[in-house]
């Protein structure tokens, strides 16, 4: 079955009813069995169950072989530049603490790869107590809808020492966040090109970055993004 993100959300949260349920993270060696109380593999469980999930339900999809790189999941086989599907986990009490991507990764990749921005999120939200966790919510999203403006940059990122280093997530479900969402994929990627601006490592190189994204994403959709 060849599947978009929207329908595999759907199907899994609609159809399977997955918000609400509860899981429980074990580990048997030999004769022995013991809770998992941890949260550090959390994520890469909920992953592992998701694939499990699609085989079981017949979803087209294919693995990225290299869990290092970008996306976990191709829903479609025979086009790798649709249907580009990274899946996301966090602690619900503690609000979304991943990345969304390396900063300098993503921008350079889009220079050649500009279909990217279009990838799907498919993002958990669960508590866990003991070794018991419950699916508190689930969402799929664009990387726009996740990302926010901040405030010593137009795009909120992980900074340290005057280096950044990641695209971080807004708390874009809470109504009392104060930074809301990008509202479309040229808002998100205005943001992005002022914020390379403003940091003193890539403002030398900055040049004709947007207008490069710009044609290479045409290139490879055939739509022609309206960014001043």
């Amino acid at each position: 079955m060849k599947i978009t993100g929207s329908l595999l959300f759907s199907k899994l949260v609609d159809d399977y009813k997955i918000i609400g349920e509860k899981g429980i993270i074990n580990f048997s060696l030999k004769d022995l069995i013991i809770s998992i109380e941890t949260k550090d593999t959390v994520g890469n469980l909920l992953q592992e169950w998701l694939k499990a999930w699609m085989v079981r339900e017949k979803v087209e999809f294919e693995e990225n072989l290299n869990s290092q790189t970008f996306p976990d999941f191709y829903l479609n086989k025979d086009d790798h530049k649709s249907g580009l599907l990274e899946v996301k986990s966090f602690d619900f009490d503690r609000g979304p603490g991943f990345d969304l991507a390396n900063f300098d990764s993503y921008c350079n990749s889009l220079l050649s790869n500009a279909y990217r921005i279009d990838s799907d999120y498919l993002i958990f939200a669960y508590q866990m107590e003991g070794s018991v966790i419950t699916i508190k919510n689930v969402w799929i999203k664009k990387i726009w809808e996740l990302a926010c403006p901040s405030g010593p940059y137009p795009i909120k990122v992980q900074e340290k020492k005057s280096v950044i280093y990641n695209l971080r997530p807004s708390t874009w479900y809470s109504e009392r966040t104060k930074f809301k969402p990008f509202s479309s994929k040229e808002e998100f990627l205005s943001a992005l090109n002022e914020t390379r601006y403003q940091y003193p490592q890539t403002r030398h190189s900055n040049g004709h970055w947007m207008k490069n994204v710009i044609k290479n994403y045409q290139e490879h959709t055939g739509i022609l993004l309206a960014i001043e």
